[in-house]
């Protein structure tokens, strides 16, 4: 009995080997491959996004302009303003508006670009007084203006000048240096003392160390 269950049962796993084998649509399917791992290139500086540097904006002239202005001290502003009172006096033969700049008292001290030494606030008015009516069309520049401050109450101004005018009739021109001194006296600056020079003084009255050698132009090579 036994025998006979094991015979059919290789009987029957016969019959579905064959039937396996006769299906022709019917396909085991092959294993997917596994795709093999790729290697990522570290990134360069070529791959970075571009940054533009931002450009600092270009300074104008009203932005130099304003920034001289903010260097400039409130007390060598007012210094300033007095200054160009003066030139504006002298430009304008107004001997009222030249002396409203000068300290009014004895001990003025003007040296004058002649050489001569002219004292007291009256005798420079009276100077001014005596000159200006023969005095027309007058040009004055101005160049070179520093302003030094010492201190809370002293002020030097040194500039290059050059002053053109009429004396009477005579067209005249002249160039030199100025150096004035201002105080602040009763909450105003004034010039207590000033020293002109002429630019290019008289080679007579100079004494020999202080005479300037003629220039050698440089040989010229052979």
């Amino acid at each position: 009995m036994l025998k006979k269950s094991f015979a059919l049962t290789a009987i029957v796993l016969t019959f579905a080997v064959s039937v396996l084998a006769q299906n022709p649509n019917r396909s085991t399917p092959a294993p997917t491959p596994t795709p093999a791992p790729t290697e990522t290139a570290p990134a360069t500086e070529t791959d970075k996004p571009a940054t533009r540097a931002r450009r600092a904006p270009a300074a104008t002239a009203a932005t130099t302009t304003a920034r001289a202005n903010q260097a400039i001290s409130p007390a060598a502003r007012a210094v300033r303003g007095v200054f160009e009172t003066l030139l504006d006096g002298i430009r304008e033969a107004d001997v009222e508006k030249v002396m409203s700049v000068y300290w009014n008292s004895p001990q003025l001290l003007i040296f004058n670009n002649n050489g001569t030494v002219t004292k007291s606030w009256e005798q420079v008015k009276a100077n001014r007084a005596s000159l200006y009516p023969n005095v027309k069309n007058v040009e004055l520049e101005v160049r070179d203006m520093r302003v030094q401050l010492s201190g809370r109450d002293t002020a030097i101004v040194t500039a290059l000048w050059r002053q053109a005018q009429d004396y009477k009739g005579t067209p005249e021109t002249s160039t030199g240096r100025m150096t004035l001194v201002f105080r602040l006296i009763n909450n105003g600056w004034k010039v207590v003392h000033t020293h002109t020079s002429p630019e290019a003084p008289d080679p007579s009255r100079l004494p020999p160390s202080d005479k300037r050698e003629p220039e050698t132009p440089p040989a010229k090579p052979e």
